[in-house]
């Protein structure tokens, strides 16, 4: 199971800001942090008796981009319906010139969304995601970054491994002991490392192993707090510094550590986020159970509980988003940041005839994916896909358009995560937007029947 947290820092000054109130402060970074801090603990004050129904969880549409806007479950955080991921792509499959273009496309078509990893491209995807934002000089509050921790990024000795450690990728984050291994991924400590590289004062929202709470505590050999044994906080700190964001979105964590109480991973985020390192905290490939386990731990000691889940789901990944979450989010509010709609570029198209060689199963650290395409099922969703690419024809769109507009009719799903090679790319995916409302319920019908994957929910068995 992963964790993560999120904060903006809406109606405050960025850090980078002389304090006219106190001309003497020496560190703007720790102003910065104790003005989140400030405003964190007012308003997890007033959550205790604001009616919720003063809260409008509508979905809007901005003015002059058309983008749409959700709120991050039943949070208050509002975030574009789609946002831009960096996995593979940033610090790995293209150029920083490359990165900076697509950054561009989408802050200009409303996306305020950024997600990253401290292990993404061994933690060069923070640093490139935070250094464009340093020099496009976009406001920081209009955005909102969120990022995933794990390996615990180039801190000396992050966390402690727990059960036998599920750190494989230790060796990639040049981290002697990273984090801690929980239920294989240790997200949080990520999330700091990731807020550190991004160059970022506010990290957005921390998923499941995204502790971008610690931002400003990255300049520390080992930062955070030990929380019983745990040092989780320590690796989201070092996202931060890494992204050189002051504070973190929403943190994420992960995946649960083995052997790891549930109450100190809790505690870990909710420390994070009442010291202004970030506004809010999520999880990343978790399960329901485990999610459910949090938010019980946190209401039963006063803690902060997680508003999202970070999840996988597209056309032949469904059973997790469309019938474990969406319980979760009616009951505890939680919401779904989902990602990879077009299954690792599976649903593009591209692999129809073979592998190219420019693609990203050709990679060699994606063998396993090259592997999954020419598979006997591998080739049945090929056979899918050509069946769809004739609704999207029908509907005058893409393939991959149809896809991620299906995934945004989901009612849980507060965003989902674009990843992208090319400015075309990108522009063709956010194109999904106007193709939503042509996804009748008749089409719905259609494509499900395409499929022959729709998972039954417990509704279904009722009469």
């Amino acid at each position: 199971m992963q964790v993560s947290f999120a904060c903006t820092d809406h109606g405050l000054k960025r850090s980078s800001e002389p304090n006219k109130q106190n001309t003497s402060s020496p560190n703007p970074t720790s102003a910065a942090r104790a003005r989140f801090r400030t405003v964190a603990l007012i308003a997890r004050s007033l959550g205790t008796f604001t009616h919720r129904h003063h809260i409008s969880l509508k979905e809007s549409t901005g003015k002059l981009t058309g983008m749409k806007y959700r709120n991050l479950g039943k949070s208050g955080l509002r975030v574009s319906c789609l946002g831009l991921g960096t996995w593979v792509t940033f610090g790995g499959q293209i150029s920083d010139e490359v990165a900076e273009q697509l950054m561009t496309i989408a802050y200009e078509n409303g996306v305020n969304l950024f997600d990253t990893a401290e292990v993404y491209a061994a933690g060069r995807a923070e640093i490139i995601l935070g250094n464009i934002i340093k020099k496009k000089c976009w406001r920081r509050s209009s955005l909102v970054i969120t990022t995933k921790l794990y390996w615990g990024g180039s801190v000396a000795v992050v966390g402690v491994a727990m059960m036998g450690v599920v750190m494989v990728g230790v060796a990639m984050t040049s981290v002697a002991v990273v984090g801690v291994a929980m239920m294989g991924v240790v997200m949080v400590g990520v999330a700091m490392t990731s807020v550190a590289m991004t160059s970022v004062a506010v990290v957005g929202v921390a998923m499941m192993g995204v502790v971008m709470v610690g931002v400003a505590m990255t300049s520390v050999a080992v930062v955070g707090v030990a929380m019983m044994g745990v040092v989780m906080v320590g690796v989201a700190m070092t996202s931060v510094a890494m992204t050189s964001v002051a504070v973190v979105g929403v943190a994420m964590m992960g995946v649960v550590m083995v052997g790891v109480a549930m109450l100190e991973i809790v505690r870990a985020m909710t420390y994070a986020i009442n010291q202004g390192m970030a506004m809010y905290w999520g999880t990343s490939r978790w399960s329901a159970m485990e999610i459910m386990e949090a938010y019980s731990v946190a209401r039963q000691f006063n803690l902060i509980p997680p508003v999202c889940e970070q999840a996988e789901y597209h056309f032949f990944q469904r059973e997790k988003v469309e019938v474990q979450l969406p319980e979760l989010y009616h009951k505890i509010g939680v919401g779904v940041v989902s990602w990879s709609p077009l299954a690792c570029g599976i649903i593009t198209g591209k692999y129809d005839n073979g592998v190219p060689e420019s693609s990203r199963a050709a990679m060699k650290s994606y063998q396993w994916l090259k592997e999954k395409i020419v598979s006997e099922d591998g080739q049945k969703q090929q056979t899918k896909l050509k069946e769809l690419s004739h609704v999207a024809e029908k509907l005058s769109c893409s393939l991959p358009q149809l896809a991620v507009a299906w995934c945004l009719r989901n009612e849980g799903v507060s965003s989902v995560l674009m990843g992208t090679s090319s400015p075309a790319q990108l522009t063709e995916n956010l194109g999904a937007i106007q193709v939503i409302p042509k996804i009748t319920p008749q089409i719905a019908s259609e494509i499900d029947k395409i499929l022959g994957n729709k998972p039954h929910s417990k509704k279904d068995y009722h009469h």
